[in-house]
């Protein structure tokens, strides 16, 4: 292995392999390990004209108690894209922060930013690096998102525990609540959402998410604890400023008043 490789991640692997999260696979044991530590969900994404909408409810629990109220799930992971986890959420946290540096050592190294599509590659072979970890119940997965300059639009990629890409279409979502809020997406996603549209369509999804799923927290209007929302778009990443997201889940559950299920959809 080459000490100038562009990549940070197989160079911490060659040389200094005990600071990667992996090395706490030894560690642990057998059993359960995933049981000893907060779990994070749920996070959904949504593409418009303009971009990608990437957003994650604030919850983490432990069994049954919940363990965080205000925990974030989404960041930037570089200029033009973003990240959220799902999972354990320590192993999250830690390979969202490699992720970041694997992004920014290989823009330092080489000049220029690696394609999206690159960017999905790399976070695939870190997860895929995690996987003893994931073996002991420690499981942390990804959803990424970004703006794709070449192709002029934004996409979507979710993961499995063993690395697995996939590229998503339109909008996913990851997480225990994940199938409550894909089924809200289903009915609530148009192509001709703009950003404000998408961000709607989220928020009413993790809503949906927390309406089914106790592991899944929906916005805490009393404690002013909303869902985290970054955009990706050509201009870069943003996150959605509190106050913005305090309106329009405001508007969400104004809406919710009238009819508890949320907005229908067209039967035709």
């Amino acid at each position: 292995m080459k000490v100038g490789t562009s990549s940070f991640y197989e160079f911490a692997s060659a040389v200094a392999p005990h600071v990667l999260p992996t090395s706490r696979a030894g560690e642990l044991g057998s059993g359960d390990a995933g049981a000893l530590s907060p779990h994070g969900t749920t996070i959904a994404a949504a593409t418009f004209a303009g971009g990608v909408v990437l957003a994650g409810d604030r919850r983490a629990t432990a069994g049954s108690m919940i363990a965080q109220r205000d925990i974030e799930k989404v960041y930037p992971a570089d200029e033009f894209s973003v990240i959220g986890i799902a999972g354990s959420a320590g192993v999250g946290i830690d390979l969202i922060r490699l992720f970041q540096l694997e992004l920014e050592h290989y823009e330092k190294l080489e000049g220029s930013s690696l394609s999206l599509v690159g960017k999905a590659n790399r976070l695939a072979t870190m997860v895929r690096g995690n996987l003893p970890l994931a073996m002991q119940g420690l499981i942390a997965v990804p959803l990424f998102a970004g703006w794709d300059e070449p192709a002029g639009r934004g996409r979507i990629f979710s993961y499995d525990p063993t690395g697995g890409r996939y590229e998503e279409h339109e909008f996913h979502s990851i997480g225990s609540g994940s199938v409550f809020a894909r089924g809200s997406l289903k009915k609530l996603y148009r192509p001709d959402l703009d950003a404000a549209g998408a961000a709607t369509a989220v928020i009413q999804a993790l809503y949906d998410a927390a309406d089914d799923d106790s592991a899944t927290g929906g916005p805490d209007v009393a404690r002013k604890i909303y869902p985290v929302i970054m955009v990706a778009g050509p201009d870069g990443v943003e996150r959605v400023a509190e106050p913005r997201v305090a309106e329009l889940v405001d508007q969400m559950l104004t809406g919710r008043l009238r009819r508890p299920d949320g907005p229908g959809a067209p039967l035709s």
